[in-house]
């Protein structure tokens, strides 16, 4: 199996821009994990980590994003961060037929928001860390 992302989609609601991406990724979930839930995963494909307390309410810092919470947390399957001036980003896991994994994606941020081109490119990065790390 290899990795697709498929077309995200795009909504606006008031202020509030919402992205939602599904992401086939060639790895089952425990593999895929540690690249949405560690500060060395998620510095791999998409932004540096400064703190990262992996839990609910955890603190947790993004670099060029900003600093919040963690306010989801169910480990190998959902890690939701919350940051000031930056908004929510989700990331679900689940099982997919093939032996893989579907991540299931929400970025919600307040006024102009990232790029559907500019996830894209990240995950395209995600799925060749995760695909490199199982070769």
């Amino acid at each position: 199996m290899s990795g697709s992302i498929e077309q995200g989609t795009s909504q606006t609601h008031g202020n509030t821009h919402i992205l939602h991406f599904r992401v086939r990724l060639p790895r089952p979930m425990e593999a895929v994990w540690p690249a949405l839930s560690t500060p060395e995963g998620l510095g791999g494909w998409w932004t540096a980590v400064d703190v990262l307390e992996p839990r609910l309410g955890g603190t947790v810092a993004l670099r060029g994003v900003g600093g919040g919470q963690v306010t989801a947390w169910d480990v190998d399957r959902v890690a939701e961060y919350t940051v000031e001036g930056g908004g929510r980003i989700r990331f679900h896991l689940e099982h997919d037929d093939e032996g893989g994994s579907v991540l299931r994606f929400t970025r919600e941020v307040q006024g102009e928001g990232e790029t559907e081109p500019t996830w894209r490119a990240r995950f395209e990065r995600l799925i060749d860390q995760v695909g490199t790390a199982g070769a």
